[in-house]
């Protein structure tokens, strides 16, 4: 991968830093959703609980990331506070499959915008391209588990799949600039 180059827009690090915090703040809402509702020692319960476990530690490291460059966090973090654990929640009530397809959603929309911010990034930042990898990498893993508990036989599956893809492509838009 190329760096900047004169003509190109420089990427903007800032703005990419509050999306992935919001993202991954996000995240550990629905997970947070989805415990409260699942039985507390199904199978699907112990899985959620580890992927949230990895979604708390990217966390971690962006808020530390945030701290050290001065950015600062999305205004609407209350609002996905809010979002994401009625998501998580609402999922989980359906069925453990639509907890899972919810998942899937996500993290389906998460890989393609960490493929496009590493784009973007080329060899810019080093420090937080490894960091944005390495978390794909988790992001990829849950949606695969999430495949294989079953998410594509949720009932309703591809429009459940749909709408909560849009949220997360208008959740991300948003969170880059407000």
């Amino acid at each position: 991968m190329s760096g900047w180059r004169p003509g190109d827009r420089r990427p903007d690090r800032a703005s990419m830093l509050r999306v992935d915090q919001a993202g991954e703040y996000g995240a550990t809402r629905i997970y947070a959703g989805q415990l409260a509702v699942l039985r507390r020692n199904c199978p699907e319960a112990k899985l959620v609980a580890r992927m949230a476990a990895q979604e708390q530690r990217h966390l971690n490291r962006f808020n530390t990331l945030m701290a050290e460059r001065r950015v600062r966090p999305t205004a609407l973090q209350p609002l996905w506070n809010v979002a994401g654990f009625a998501l998580g929640a609402a999922t989980a009530l359906m069925s453990e499959k639509a907890a899972f397809a919810c998942t899937e959603a996500v993290e389906t929309e998460i890989d393609k915008h960490y493929s496009e911010q590493l784009a973007q990034l080329g060899d810019d930042d080093p420090e937080l391209a490894a960091d944005i990898a390495a978390f794909q990498a988790d992001e990829l893993e849950h949606r695969d588990a999430a495949r294989e508990g079953g998410a594509t036989q949720a009932v309703g599956y591809p429009v459940l799949a749909a709408a909560i893809r849009a949220g997360c492509r208008a959740a991300i838009e948003l969170s880059k600039r407000i």
